[in-house]
C-alpha cells in the first residue's frame, strides 16, 4: 500500500529540493493530516454521525518515528492509539479510517465496520486461507481493545523470528526474511498495570526474542495519573530490575520525550536496529506525550486534569514543538508550516465527507426503497416514516429497516399491495446482513470445517492394545516427523515430555526450538502459539489442566476467538490447544468447565474425545484445517489400553459428528469424554431392568451434531438424557437447547428432557469427594429408571429414589 502513504500537496509554495528536508516535511504533514483526522472524528461522533471515537491525537511525532524503523517484514502489535502510524506506512487511507468511524461495512477494509476506530488489520491470508508473502509487506496483527491483549501475540511474532534465524523450516519462504523481522508492540502506559504485560515482558526476556515494546505515556490511565498505577511513577524505572546485566540477561530499556522528534528518530532507529541484530527485548517508554481532547469522545479531560497539566498539554503539544524545532534549525519558515496546516485540513475534510457519502449509501437506499415503494403504488407514507423521511437528523440503516419491519407487522393481515414487496425486500435484506455480519467466525468456502477430509480408522490384525500415553507418543513422533512446522510447548512439555508422557523422548530427537518448556505462564502461552500461528507455524499449545484453562480465558476468548471474525476474514490463526480434564482428583484437577468456554470461545473448536485413538482423529482433521480449537484429553484416561492404529497420519474423524456407541429404543443418553465410560457401565445394569438405552458419544461441542444424529435418535425413543460433569447449565443445558430448539426436538417428546450433571461446588479430594459430586453410573441408572417409572408404573415400580446422592 505504498501508493497510500501520506505525500506532501503538490500546491505548497515552496516545495524542499533536499531529501533529508523532504522527509521531515512529510512527517510533518502526516502528523498534521492525523491531527486533523482526530479533531474531525470528535466532531462526528459529538454531531452523531459516528458512535464513539478513542483517537490518537498527541502520539503524531512518536509514531512517524516509529514508522521509520518499520521495516517489510515486520509485525505490530499495537492499540486503538496508532492511527498515525500506519498512516505514515501507508496502511490506511483518510477515507478508510472514516469508514471504520462511521461502522461502514464496506468500506472500512481493515475490520468490515466490526470494530470502532483505531482497529487495524492487513491480510496475512488470502481467499483460499494460504498464507501469503509476509515478508514483503508490512504487517500488522488485527488489533483488538481489551487492555494490554496485544503484548502476548506480539511474544509469539517475536518467537517466530527466534526460531526462523535458529533453523530453516521447510516453505517457510515467504515468510521470514532470515528471522530478521522485529515484532513492534504499542501499550498505553496505564495498561502496563496488567498482568499480561509483565508476564510477557519476562517470558520475552528468557526466550531472547526481538520484540520490541513502545510505550505512549501520557500521564494518564482516562482520569487515573501514572503514581496512582505505577510504581515510581514511571514504567521504565520500576523495570530497572529487567535491565540488560554483563550476562546478555534481560531487555534494554529506553526512555524518550514524545514532543522530541529528533530524540525519537534516533531512539527508534538505536533502539530497533539493535533489537534487530540482536534479538534482545527492548522497551521504550515515550514520556511527557500529551492528550489534546483527553481520552475518548465519552468526555473532557477538563474534568480531572489541573490547569497547569492543561497548559501543559497546549504548550508542549508534539506537533506545536515538532514545527518549533523545523523554525530554529532552518528547515521551513513560519509560511510554509501554516499552508501545510491548511492543507491537511482540507484534505482531511474532503475525503472525511466522501467517507460519509460513501457510509451513508445503505441508509439512503432504504429511504429510497420506502419512497419508491409509495410512489409506485401511490400510497401515502405512513407516519410511521415522518421523521425518517423529514428530519435533518441521519438515520442508520438499522434504525430504517427496523421501521420497515414494524410497518410490515402493521400492513401484514391487511390486503395491502405493500406486503409482498416488502417481504421480499426483508427476505433479500436478511440474507445481505447476514453475509455483512454473520461471516468469518470459522474458515469458509473449501477451508470450511465442513469440508475438511475424513478417513476412517485402520487396526492391525492383531489388535495389539498399548496405553493411550504411548498411543499418543507414537502419533506425536510420526506428526512431527512429517510437519516440519508443527511446534509444541507448554508447562513440562520439553524435557520431561508432558505430565503424561505424550511427548517423552520427543524433544532429544527434534530439538528444543520445536518442542519446549515454558513457564507457569497461561496467558503467555496461548499469547505465543496465537503469534507463531500467524506467522505460518502450527502450534500445539498445553495448557496442563482444564483447571488452569482460566488463566488464559482473555487470549482464548478475546484474541483467538475473534482473528478471523475481527479482521474480516484477512486474518487466522490456526493455534490448537491442548489440555486434559474431566474427572480425576482434587478441585482444582477435576474441572470441567465446558459450559464457560462454550459460551465465551464461539469462533474456537471444541473437541472432547472419550480417548487417545478419538484424539489422535482430531488432531490430524485440525492439522488439515485452518480453525483454531482446544482438545480436552481425558485426564484419567492415558493409563487405559487402546488398540494400536495402522493409519496414525492418515486418519480423521469429521467434526461435529456423534458416534453412536449403543443402540437402543427406550432412552436417548447423550454424553461425552470422560463421561462416556461412566455411561458404558451403566447399560448392563439398565438392560437387566430392561430398559434399553442408546448412547451417543457428541465428540465435538463446538461444532455440535451438524448431521441431526441425536436428533434422529430421539425420533426413535422420545426420551432423552444430557450428561456431562459440568456445573448444573453448563454443557448439558447447551445440548439441550441445540437438540431441542435449534433442531426442533421438543416436538418429539413424550417425557421431561433431562440432565445428570456435577453437582454445583467444586470437587472433594479423594474418591468419597468424586463420588458424591460427579455422575456415577448408579447416577445414570436411577434417573434413566425414573423416567421409565413416569412412563410404565406398573412395569418400573422399584423405589428407585432411594438411590439418589
Amino acid at each position: 500500500m505504498e501508493s497510500s502513504v501520506i505525500k506532501l500537496p503538490a500546491s505548497l509554495a515552496n516545495p524542499p529540493e533536499n531529501e533529508y528536508v523532504k522527509e521531515v516535511w512529510r512527517d510533518y504533514y502526516t502528523c498534521l493530516v492525523s491531527r486533523e483526522m482526530s479533531l474531525a472524528a470528535r466532531k462526528e461522533v459529538l454531531s452523531g454521525k459516528a458512535k464513539f471515537g478513542i483517537v490518537g491525537d498527541g502520539k503524531e511525532v512518536a509514531q512517524v518515528a516509529m514508522a521509520r524503523a518499520f521495516k517489510l517484514g515486520d509485525f505490530r502489535s499495537g492499540y486503538y492509539r496508532d492511527q498515525t502510524f500506519v498512516l505514515a506506512k501507508g496502511l490506511v487511507t483518510i477515507e478508510e479510517y472514516f469508514a471504520q468511524i462511521y461502522a461502514d461495512p464496506v468500506n472500512d477494509t481493515h475490520t468490515l465496520g466490526r470494530q470502532m476506530s483505531s482497529h487495524f488489520a492487513t491480510p496475512f491470508i488470502d481467499d483460499d486461507g494460504a498464507v501469503l508473502d509476509l515478508k514483503n509487506r508490512y504487517n500488522i496483527s488485527a488489533d483488538m481493545a481489551p487492555t494490554g491483549g496485544q503484548v502476548a501475540r506480539a511474544m509469539g511474532h517475536a518467537l517466530a523470528s527466534k526460531l526462523f534465524k535458529q533453523s530453516v523450516f521447510e516453505g517457510a519462504e515467504n515468510l521470514t526474511r532470515n528471522g530478521e523481522e522485529v515484532s513492534f508492540c504499542t501499550i498505553g502506559d496505564s495498561s502496563t498495570s496488567e498482568g499480561a504485560f509483565w508476564e510477557t515482558l519476562n517470558a520475552a526476556a528468557v526466550l531472547k526474542v526481538p520484540l520490541a515494546v513502545a510505550v505512549w505515556d501520557d500521564g494518564y490511565g482516562i482520569s487515573v495519573p501514572t503514581n496512582m498505577q505505577t510504581v515510581k511513577g514511571s514504567i521504565s524505572r520500576a523495570l530497572e530490575g529487567f535491565l540488560l546485566d554483563d550476562n546478555n540477561e534481560g531487555i534494554r530499556i529506553y526512555v524518550v520525550k514524545g514532543w522530541d522528534y529528533v530524540s525519537l528518530v534516533e531512539t527508534f532507529e538505536k533502539a530497533i536496529a539493535k533489537c534487530r541484530q540482536t534479538q534482545t527485548p527492548c522497551l521504550i517508554h515515550v514520556h511527557e506525550i500529551t492528550q489534546p481532547q483527553g481520552h475518548s469522545t465519552s468526555g473532557s479531560h477538563e474534568r480531572y486534569k489541573s490547569a497547569e497539566r492543561l497548559l501543559f498539554e497546549k504548550e508542549m503539544d508534539c506537533i506545536r514543538k515538532m514545527g518549533e524545532w523545523m523554525l530554529e534549525v532552518g528547515l521551513a519558515q513560519q509560511e510554509d508550516l501554516d499552508q501545510m496546516r491548511e492543507q491537511a485540513k482540507a484534505e482531511v475534510k474532503l475525503k472525511k465527507d466522501i467517507a460519509w457519502n460513501n457510509a451513508s449509501k445503505q441508509s439512503d437506499d432504504a429511504k429510497a426503497f420506502v419512497m419508491g415503494l409509495h410512489t409506485a403504488h401511490h400510497v401515502a407514507i405512513p407516519a410511521l416514516f415522518d421523521e425518517v423521511m423529514k428530519s435533518s437528523q441521519h438515520f442508520a440503516y438499522a434504525e430504517i429497516l427496523d421501521l420497515v419491519k414494524k410497518y410490515y407487522i402493521e400492513l401484514v393481515s391487511s390486503n395491502s399491495p405493500l406486503v409482498e414487496p416488502i417481504s421480499q425486500w426483508l427476505r433479500t435484506r436478511r440474507e445481505a446482513d447476514a453475509h455483512v455480519y454473520d461471516t468469518h467466525l470459522y474458515a469458509e468456502g473449501k477451508n470450511s470445517y465442513h469440508h475438511l477430509p475424513v478417513e476412517p480408522l485402520k487396526k492391525p490384525n492383531d489388535d495389539t492394545k498399548i496405553p493411550g500415553h504411548q498411543l499418543l507418543n507414537q502419533y506425536f513422533d510420526l506428526a512431527f516427523g512429517h510437519n516440519p512446522r508443527l511446534l509444541a510447548f507448554g508447562e513440562d512439555v520439553g524435557h520431561i515430555g508432558d505430565v503424561n508422557q505424550g511427548f517423552s523422548g520427543l524433544q532429544s530427537k527434534y530439538g528444543d526450538h520445536r518442542i519446549f518448556d515454558c513457564g507457569i505462564r497461561e496467558w503467555t502461552i496461548v499469547g505465543q502459539a496465537i503469534g507463531l500461528a500467524q506467522r505460518g507455524f502450527r502450534p500445539i499449545a498445553e495448557i496442563q489442566y482444564l483447571d488452569y484453562l482460566p488463566y488464559a480465558m482473555s487470549p482464548l476468548m478475546d484474541d483467538l476467538a475473534t482473528i478471523r471474525y475481527r479482521s474480516g476474514g484477512k486474518q487466522s490463526a490456526p493455534v490448537i490447544v491442548r489440555t486434559r480434564g474431566h474427572r480425576l482428583e482434587g478441585m482444582w484437577h477435576a474441572g470441567s468447565p465446558m459450559g464457560l468456554m462454550l459460551t465465551s470461545m464461539p469462533g474456537i473448536f471444541i473437541l472432547v474425545p472419550r480417548d487417545m485413538t478419538r484424539a489422535i482423529g482430531f488432531y490430524n482433521t485440525l492439522l488439515a484445517g485452518q480453525d483454531p480449537a482446544i482438545i480436552v484429553e481425558c485426564l484419567n484416561g492415558y493409563r487405559i489400553r487402546e488398540s494400536m492404529i495402522d493409519n496414525m497420519l492418515e486418519f480423521k474423524l469429521e467434526l461435529g459428528k456423534p458416534e453412536i456407541l449403543s443402540h437402543g429404543h427406550d432412552i436417548t443418553v447423550v454424553t461425552y469424554g470422560s463421561c462416556v465410560r461412566i455411561a458404558q457401565q451403566a447399560l448392563s445394569i439398565l438392560s437387566s431392568l430392561d430398559i434399553s438405552i442408546e448412547l451417543i458419544d457428541a465428540q465435538t461441542l463446538q461444532p455440535f451434531d451438524k448431521h441431526g444424529i441425536i436428533l434422529d435418535s430421539l425420533k426413535n425413543t422420545n426420551k432423552i438424557i444430557f450428561m456431562d460433569e459440568d456445573v448444573p447449565g453448563g454443557a448439558s443445558a447447551y445440548m439441550m437447547q441445540l437438540i431441542l430448539e435449534r433442531d426442533k426436538g421438543f416436538e418429539y417428546l413424550e417425557s421431561q428432557p433431562r440432565t445428570l450433571t456435577a453437582k454445583s461446588h467444586r470437587t472433594p479430594y479423594g474418591t468419597n469427594g468424586d463420588y458424591f459430586t460427579k455422575p456415577q453410573s448408579t447416577d445414570l441408572v436411577t434417573l434413566a429408571y425414573q423416567m421409565m417409572k413416569e412412563i410404565n408404573p406398573s412395569k418400573y415400580n422399584m423405589d428407585i429414589e432411594i438411590l439418589e446422592k
